[in-house]
């Protein structure tokens, strides 16, 4: 098993009433960034629901720099209407992301839990301080 340091939050840029899938996800990262597979290890979508990407046994490719020791996580939303950033989390996927989490602070129990901007400030993503909320 690698070593994961980090457990990485990210939000997927999409504005609010507009649908971006797992599986678009995925041919997203595979069509237009050149990756073999989807980047995260996990996608959750408005609903709650929890996809499954790269097995966590593989690095990832989310977040420069940081790929091969921690996890990604992206959750759907992270723009308001007006394509600005914002916390756009449905109380499924809060639920959902607070589940997961638990359950690889299990697997990793001296990973800390960040979001996107604390590892590159140019970045919004994924629109709220996840260190904060799951300290």
């Amino acid at each position: 098993m690698r070593t994961v340091t980090l457990i990485i939050v990210h939000c997927s840029a999409t504005p609010e009433g507009q649908s971006f899938d797992f599986e678009q996800c995925r041919r997203d990262h595979i069509r237009h960034r050149g990756f073999r597979d989807i980047g995260y290890h996990f996608y959750i979508t408005r609903n709650g629901e929890i996809h499954r990407g790269r097995p966590i046994e593989q690095i990832g490719a989310h977040c420069q720099h940081h790929n091969r020791h921690s996890v990604g996580i992206c959750y759907e939303g992270g723009l308001d209407r007006n394509r600005q950033p914002c916390d756009t989390r449905t109380l499924e996927q809060k639920a959902s992301l607070l589940a997961l989490i638990r359950e690889l602070k299990k697997l990793y129990p001296n990973a800390l839990v960040v979001g996107h901007r604390d590892l590159n400030p140019m970045k919004a993503c994924p629109c709220f301080d996840a260190v904060a909320e799951y300290r």
